[in-house]
């Protein structure tokens, strides 16, 4: 969803050709998968950070125009609402002092972000859901001026016939209203983590940050509260689930997923599924030639797994799968997002490298599951682990996968300073039983 379009209205004849443009790339995907024309690696990493225009009050500024004009940087661009902005990071390979420069250049990103923003009387801050955001505000007067937005608007009231979404989380407290446009979902700020690997071991990384997507947001969780409810620890997931329902007629066929099932053969399942199953929301016939997969991206962009497989291409032009990982929150500081995916990089590799694959060790009902379960409760969830067992997630963090994720990052030869600096964030803040959301 990060490039722009140029309409919002579309025709039948546009859906049609966007459907056999698509079903072109989709043959030429196979081939790639099939012929071994994917890049094999080295493994690369890199992230995306979704953060907040606020005022002196700290409430929303939808100012992000002007921001982004006077910022002018490559690495920061607009996000669904004129009052969040993403940064991201350049693409790093996955050893040495990655940890580090990744840090280093997000700080130097979000130094300048923030002397910009102060300069109009503003300031950034990073968080999965700003406490102060009132519904009122998720508006699309407030919506981010790009017409792929208001598009993306249109088609989704589109399929739901214009009922209005109905938001309804229960927690600690309750919330339950209706919102009639997708600029909700503006209100989930996230800190993606991506992962390059090669097609031969992509599904073994894709199944491990599936089982690894409930101790992640367990230990990074940072968005208790919405419209003054003390709601989930990460309400940003439910949340975001709810605020683009598509109304599709396959019951638990959403657009935000936790998936239906673990991967066994190949990630072209999952561009298979998007494909076959979900209906096309952006219909707009693409100039590219068909090798730029310019079709399946745009319908990839509008299904949001939250580890969601990418199709890209390295600097020479050779296409290339990456992992998105998107169950973390916002913030609530560089170091602690860093040392997130620090421990997720380590953890991935020791989990997709050991002998017997974890997918074989705990069903996917049993990974999804947890994943809700530590989405409500935190450091605080009990979860089912391999062999069935039933574990407190501070003790598995700690007595288990900390050491994983210290073995995967030696494998991968990740400067061993920044190891124990990252991963010593994670064991303190576990240790304490404090993230962003208990503290």
């Amino acid at each position: 969803m990060g490039q722009e379009i140029a309409t919002s209205h579309f025709t039948p004849q546009d859906l049609a050709c966007f459907e056999a443009a698509l079903r072109c790339e989709m043959e030429l995907l196979t081939q790639w998968f099939q012929k071994g024309s994917l890049a094999p690696g080295p493994k690369t990493a890199g992230c995306e950070l979704e953060c907040w225009l606020v005022d002196p009050s700290f409430r929303p500024l939808p100012s992000n125009e002007e921001f982004l004009a006077r910022v002018a940087d490559p690495l920061v661009g607009p996000e669904l609402a004129r009052f969040n902005v993403e940064l991201n990071t350049s693409p790093l390979a996955l050893t040495g002092s990655v940890l580090r420069r990744m840090a280093q250049e997000l700080t130097q990103t979000w130094q300048h972000c923030t002397q910009t923003a102060q300069a109009m009387d503003a300031d950034l801050m990073m968080i999965g859901i700003l406490p102060t955001v009132r519904q009122e505000e998720l508006s699309v007067a407030n919506m981010s001026a790009m017409t792929r937005y208001r598009a993306l608007n249109e088609q989704v009231f589109r399929l739901r016939q214009e009922r209005p979404l109905r938001i309804d989380i229960r927690g600690r407290e309750q919330l339950a209203c209706l919102h009639h446009d997708i600029m909700i979902e503006a209100a989930a700020t996230s800190f993606q983590v991506h992962l390059q690997v090669g097609p031969e071991e992509a599904v073994r990384y894709y199944n491990a940050a599936q089982i690894l997507s409930a101790p992640m947001v367990a230990l990074s969780a940072n968005s208790p509260y919405l419209f003054g409810k003390d709601l989930w620890d990460e309400t940003r997931i439910p949340l975001f689930e709810q605020a683009v329902a598509g109304g599709d007629p396959e019951p638990g066929l959403n657009r935000v997923t936790f998936g239906s099932g673990y991967i066994t053969h190949s990630l072209l399942a999952c561009f298979q599924e998007n494909s076959d199953r979900y209906p096309i929301l952006l219909p707009i016939p693409q100039a590219d030639r068909t090798e730029a997969m310019a079709h399946v991206r745009l319908h990839n962009g509008t299904i949001w797994r939250w580890n969601r497989p990418l199709v890209g291409f390295n600097t020479d032009g050779t296409p290339h799968l990456r992992i998105e990982h998107r169950v973390i929150p916002a913030g609530p500081t560089i170091a602690d997002m860093v040392a997130n995916a620090a421990f997720f990089y380590g953890l991935v590799h020791t989990l997709a490298t050991q002998p017997i694959p974890p997918e074989q060790l705990l069903s996917f009902g049993a990974a999804r599951d947890n994943f809700y379960r530590a989405c409500q409760t935190g450091l605080a969830t009990r979860l089912t682990w391999f062999g069935d067992i039933q574990v407190p997630v501070q003790g598995l963090i700690t007595e288990t996968l900390l050491p994983l994720a210290h073995r995967g990052l030696a494998q991968l030869a990740i400067d061993p300073e920044d190891r124990a600096y990252y991963l010593g964030i994670i064991e303190e803040r576990v240790q304490k039983l404090c993230n962003g959301a208990t503290w």
